[in-house]
């Protein structure tokens, strides 16, 4: 198997799923390089506890990537990637491979509620992976509806192993996100929360986990980065900014806080009390629907008192902590390796898309040979060169 991860969140993801498979699979992880592409710092926290740790897999350009398949002839394409990034690689970039892989995508977090933009992007793809019973069911209902698509194989999130716990610790972490909540008057609300948590408990290190540093590119942009609005806050109070692996974060933790993280399920499956703000709704917006119901919902106040809870059980159950002996990706995969198969059809081909799909060739370094000639091929690539800049 050959994964191809464009972002730290991905990268992360596809390390850990790698693990999933039996043994005897030879496996080989990369990044294709575009303007989110992880950092140096980001890739070895990425895979950090995982096989290839110490092992910082290569950045490569869609060139390379295409070159490296034609060379090693993967069974299966992993395409760990953004939505728009899985269709191009799949559709364009990595067309035409003999013998042709079986390409599998996924999401890397929470993926309820399940919507028709992560369908018709991974429509191309021969396996779907997520990562509960819920979701299969809503993805299932989706492809029913549009058609397209091949596979939803069931995988609990690869980070969410039985762990013995965390063992205690005297501090709270707060998972940041880029996109929720975007509203900078939201955000120093959550700062001041913690900075009066500090005040009130300085026995806790109270951290903020930041998925990137100042300056740093992540799967989604930022627009107010916690970092540097604590610093035009003045620095009210005692905060710690942290960037890294969140594992490491959470063995040390006695809390856990979060607007909507999938960094949540890590938590929980280390046993960390935790709390999921709802101070700004439950929503679809917020990324929060799926924790109703979990006994994890709370607010502001609370959390600046330090009143953190354990998930109901039967949540968790439904939700991401099934049972082992309901996976089933790798049976799915290894019958779509090993028997004869139709090919997945993506819900993108035909000129209804043409416009979204040369938007989303910014995005990757497509061989100038997949591009169209003449004026709209040249400013699509000066468009590109711009973005990375």
């Amino acid at each position: 198997m050959l994964a191809v991860a464009d972002s730290d969140s991905y990268l992360k993801w596809a390390a850990c799923l790698l693990g999933d498979l039996p043994e005897g699979c030879v496996t080989e992880l990369v990044v294709v390089r575009t303007p989110i592409a992880p950092s140096p710092e980001q890739i070895a926290a990425a895979v950090s506890g995982t096989r290839a740790e110490g092992q910082a897999p290569p950045v490569l350009s869609a060139r390379s990537v295409r070159r490296l398949a034609e060379r090693t002839r993967p069974d299966v394409i992993l395409v760990a990637c953004t939505g728009p990034v899985v269709d191009v690689l799949v559709a364009e970039v990595l067309d035409g491979l003999r013998p042709r892989p079986v390409f599998v995508s996924g999401l890397p977090g929470i993926s309820v509620p399940a919507t028709e933009k992560a369908w018709l992007f991974r429509s191309g793809c021969d396996l779907f992976v997520v990562h509960s019973e819920r979701e299969v069911a809503e993805f299932a209902g989706i492809a029913a509806r549009l058609g397209g698509g091949g596979e939803l194989g069931l995988a609990r999130l690869p980070f969410l192993r039985p762990e013995a716990g965390a063992g205690g610790g005297n501090r709270v972490v707060f998972a940041t996100q880029a996109k929720v909540p975007r509203e900078r008057e939201r955000r120093e609300r959550i700062l001041l929360s913690l900075a009066e948590l500090a005040g009130r408990r300085p026995d806790l290190d109270v951290v903020v986990k930041l998925r990137a540093l100042e300056g740093e590119r992540q799967t989604h942009n930022e627009r107010h980065h916690y970092q540097r609005l604590w610093r035009e806050m003045g620095e009210p109070g005692r905060l710690t900014f942290a960037a890294g692996s969140m594992r490491e974060q959470l063995e040390r933790a006695a809390g856990f806080v979060t607007v909507s993280s999938t960094a949540a399920l890590e938590a929980i499956a280390m046993g960390v009390p935790s709390l999921v703000l709802r101070d700004f709704g439950v929503s679809a917006e917020m990324i929060n629907l799926v924790f109703e119901g979990s006994d994890l919902l709370g607010t502001l106040e609370e959390l600046a008192r330090g009143d953190f809870r354990t998930a109901s059980a039967a949540w968790c159950a439904a939700n991401y902590f099934h049972p082992a002996g309901r996976d089933d990706w790798t049976g799915l995969l290894a019958g779509l390796v090993a028997g004869p198969r139709v090919p997945a059809r993506s819900l993108l081909d035909g000129p209804e898309h043409a416009a979204a799909r040369r938007r989303a060739r910014l995005r990757v370094e497509v061989p100038p040979k997949m591009l169209r000639a003449g004026y709209r091929a040249k400013r699509r690539m000066r468009r590109y060169l711009n973005a990375l800049t």
